[in-house]
């Protein structure tokens, strides 16, 4: 559906929610070549609570420049789709309002994992979480769904146009899950309140899943240099890969940019690209970043020309890819391909500290599924078992790393209460052992179905074990053992101890 005058005449426009580097060189490039169809859309910018991107664009004009690099490309573009800016979190009576206003077509996000308050334990909204309550009390609001909720209820209660919420985060079954969220803040919310946003969001308002594909990485002072020597003075031009994609269903209350005129893909089958996406890219990313991290490679680039951990990581892309359902058209292995030549790219500088930020939850939508599968079908995917074992090494051994600091994690404070009570477990091998089961098990940090698989617990706690006693090299061999896509029981090739 791409009637852009759905909803009522006036502007075409989109608000987005997080104004991070991934939006301004994915879905504002989409909609700004979409234009070219003759149906031009804006984009309104609302960053969570950072300044300077929206000072910046407000400096220069609301131009800004996207950097493609690549091996012996660099492409340097202008980009004008996004025409104003704010943050929501100075102006929260304005996102109240951009939301609400019948101009505003489409609400997007990109805000992490993260910013959308899930529960690890339930799935559904933190019901707990500070910002959360605080929102619920009927304060200016502070959390995402806190934000979209006041905006869509105004909205229902002075215009009632429909709206399209589009969540381009890599979150499993993004658009439904958004629509969940919204819909336990409703539940907890005053009865009437509630009541009538439940309404309006049945009655008015869409989610379509979608999938998004493009490795962009934080800008750095290298990147301003690279604009000012092309004769662009720009305080936040972005990095990006030349690969790219978007994949999305067609289910749009209030119309849209022709964004397939941009190369964007319109299906029913969004479940099944975002799977491959975020178990092959996403999956094998995690675990190039923690042994990266573990073997002192400040860049993914040079974790994946490292030999050990590039066979650690298509071992895991052998474990992923059978769980996959492909789409017609579809090329697994040329994806694959693709994929060795992105994580090699050294020309983003794609940081591994960056990639194993949030580990938490990022884990939390890679791995269960995945296990689950396995286990299904009576094997134990023993290095996706090694890509928790060496986030758990990153997070409760923050020593061993360069610099001695842990990625940023949002469960990062509970980490050194979990060491210090494995620490009584005896044996380094029996305090391994205690910190899988504490973490996967007793705490459930990547959810309560994982920590139920007690096999797997167990062979994230042998690996831990090699790990620490034996480095990055012998927990890899640990691993991969003599087959690929995962072991028939047993765990991984070391000798099996119990906690």
């Amino acid at each position: 559906m791409t009637d852009a005058s759905a909803g009522g005449p006036g502007t075409r426009r989109v608000l987005h929610l997080g104004l991070g580097n991934f939006h301004r060189a994915h879905q504002a490039l989409y909609t700004e070549d979409a234009a070219r169809s003759g149906d031009p859309w804006t984009i309104t910018g609302a960053a969570g609570s950072t300044r300077g991107v929206v000072e910046a664009l407000r400096r220069q004009g609301m131009r800004y420049h996207v950097l493609t690099l690549g091996p012996g490309q660099t492409d340097i573009r202008t980009v004008a789709s996004i025409t104003d800016a704010f943050v929501a979190a100075d102006e929260p009576a304005r996102t109240t309002a951009e939301i609400a206003d019948p101009g505003t077509r489409i609400v997007s996000l990109t805000v992490t994992e993260k910013g959308y308050g899930i529960s690890a334990r339930t799935g559904g909204l933190d019901l707990d979480a500070p910002a959360v309550r605080h929102d619920l009390a009927g304060s200016p609001p502070r959390s995402t769904v806190g934000r979209l909720a006041a905006g869509l209820l105004r909205r229902c209660r002075t215009s009632a146009e429909p709206v399209t919420l589009l969540s381009c985060d890599n979150l499993t079954a993004n658009g439904t899950t958004l629509a969940g969220l919204l819909r336990d803040f409703a539940g907890a919310m005053p009865a009437r309140d509630g009541a009538e946003l439940l309404g309006y969001l049945d009655g008015a308002v869409t989610f379509p899943d979608t999938m998004v594909d493009r490795i962009v990485p934080a800008t750095t002072d290298e990147h301003r240099r690279l604009a000012a020597g092309a004769g662009f003075d720009d305080e936040v031009p972005v990095p990006a890969e030349p690969f790219t994609m978007w994949v999305m269903r067609d289910d749009f209350a209030a119309g849209r940019p022709a964004w397939e005129e941009a190369g964007a893909v319109l299906t029913d089958r969004v479940h099944d690209y975002e799977t491959a996406k975020v178990r092959l890219l996403n999956g094998v990313h995690s675990l190039l970043a923690y042994l990266g991290l573990l073997t002192g490679r400040e860049l993914i680039a040079d974790a994946a020309a490292d030999p050990v951990v590039a066979r650690a990581a298509e071992r895991l892309g052998d474990e992923y890819e059978p769980t996959l359902v492909v789409p017609d058209g579809f090329d697994v292995a040329a994806y694959r391909r693709q994929l060795r030549e992105r994580f090699a790219n050294r020309r983003l500088a794609h940081a591994t500290a960056q990639v194993g930020a949030d580990g938490s939850l990022k884990l939390a939508q890679r791995v269960p599924g995945t296990v689950l599968w396995h286990r299904r079908h009576g094997t134990l995917p023993a290095v996706l078992a090694l890509t928790v074992a060496a986030w758990l090494k990153c997070l409760a051994h923050p020593e061993a790393l360069p610099g001695g600091r842990a990625p940023a994690d949002p469960n990062a404070e509970r980490l050194p209460a979990m060491r210090e009570r494995s620490a009584r477990g005896g044996t380094p091998e029996r305090r391994a052992h205690e910190l899988a089961r504490l973490s996967l098990r007793e705490e459930a940090l990547l959810g309560q179905e994982l920590g139920e698989q007690a096999e797997f617990v167990a062979a994230v706690g042998e690996l831990l074990a090699v790990l620490e006693r034996g480095g990055v090299a012998a927990a890899v061999e640990a691993a991969t053992g003599p087959s690929a896509g995962g072991h028939r029981g047993g765990g991984p090739d070391v000798p099996s101890r119990g906690p």
